[in-house]
């Protein structure tokens, strides 16, 4: 039996205003081809997950997924992470990385640029990952100790990331590295480094509770050329930024597909599930936990979708919408997952049950691309800044 609910939280009438004709037929497009996703069992260890990672993006460049990078089109990057994360969060995991390693390009790449990697990247043919995290730079970017020389006709980098996506199997790394020092996040650069350039070395796996190609990578007097650098010189931190603020709703929106998700797998067991003689559906204390649920759920993909519409209608930053958008997403997400682990009680926690999967994927999402915290500080900042007269 598919409930009435069930198939309002799989729909877009919350959002359809703020999308266009291609968006929808978009949306049905990928959520036509998101079952082969769903269907793949989860990868057990990092291992296994290194070679799902790179068959999910073989599989999601055959659908022609990573279009929506080409063009900026963020409202279709998030339709995109909302069905794909609702199917399987590794997939939107390799999704993810597709978009922050090709935006870049979009943004600020050379003709060259474009063509080398921005077609790879659409096309599945490379996969990306985003090098800007190290053991003492989290949040705080200008602690960035990799560093960039000059060096005859190229550059010299050195230094260590960490928590990188894609660390070991990518095959084109965003690099951010003080190209001037002593001027804090004024002075980073960012360099497109394949991943076959001598001095690139793997140091290390780091395992996440829900399986994830993500590791440490060290940068050994890894001598790149001029024409590695990505926009300009000392221009890394704003890039990364810009980066940052325009792909952070695609991150709320992955949070409403696993909150989606869940919430439609608690619909089904607690109107399945008998206890005490009736459906859990029918006890008040289900029912005031399913609307509260639904209605964060609703809230938060139209922040999501608000965020977005602003970015492609205005072409502007889109700081204070993308900071309320990621953080009360993932922040909602948590919650709803949470709730529907414990409406379904100890098959809940079973290793393997979806809303355990979902549990464990979606916990992440409120710290990367800019913690929950980070986001009301940036919320905050925008509010209380001067109106120019």
């Amino acid at each position: 039996m598919t409930l009435r609910g069930e198939v309002r939280l799989r729909g877009i009438e919350a959002i359809r205003a703020l999308l266009e004709p291609r968006h929808v037929e978009l949306a049905d497009r990928v959520t036509a081809c998101a079952g082969a996703l769903g269907s793949r069992a989860e990868a057990r260890d990092d291992g296994e997950a290194r070679r799902e990672a790179r068959t999910l993006l073989t599989l999601m460049a055959g659908e022609r997924l990573y279009e929506p990078i080409r063009s900026g089109d963020i409202r279709a990057l998030c339709l995109m992470r909302e069905v794909v994360a609702a199917a399987d969060p590794l997939a939107d995991a390799v999704f993810a990385l597709q978009a922050l390693g090709g935006t870049p390009i979009v943004m600020a790449g050379t003709d060259a640029q474009r063509a080398r990697w921005l077609e790879a990247i659409c096309s599945g043919q490379a996969m990306a990952a985003f090098a800007m995290t190290e053991p003492d730079a989290g949040s705080d970017v200008a602690a960035i100790r990799t560093s960039a020389r000059r060096d005859g006709n190229g550059w010299v980098i050195d230094g260590e990331k960490h928590l990188i996506s894609n660390a070991g199997i990518a095959d084109i790394y965003l690099v951010f590295a003080v190209t001037t020092a002593g001027i804090g996040h004024r002075g980073l650069s960012a360099f497109l480094v394949p991943a076959d350039t001598p001095g690139v070395v793997f140091a290390g796996p780091q395992m996440l509770s829900a399986p994830h190609p993500l590791g440490r990578m060290r940068f050994e007097a890894c001598h790149v050329p001029s024409d590695a650098l990505l926009g300009e010189r000392d221009g890394g931190f704003k890039l990364g930024m810009m980066v940052l603020d325009t792909l952070r709703p695609t991150v709320g929106a992955a949070a409403c597909g696993m909150a989606a998700r869940a919430l439609v797998a608690t619909l089904a067991h607690a109107t399945a599930r008998r206890q005490f003689g009736a459906a859990l559906a029918s006890f008040q204390l289900i029912r005031e936990k399913i609307g509260r649920l639904a209605t964060e759920l609703e809230a938060a993909r139209l922040l999501v979708y608000r965020a977005a519409w602003c970015r492609d209608s205005q072409r502007g930053r889109i700081t204070l919408e993308a900071a309320m958008a990621k953080s009360f997403a993932t922040e909602a997400a948590q919650r709803i997952v949470d709730e529907a682990v414990q409406i379904a009680g100890g098959i809940g926690v079973l290793v393997g049950h979806p809303v355990e999967r979902l549990y464990r994927a979606v916990r992440a999402l409120r710290i990367y691309e800019g913690t929950t915290e980070m986001q009301r500080l940036i919320i905050a900042d925008q509010l209380l800044k001067p109106v120019d007269d």
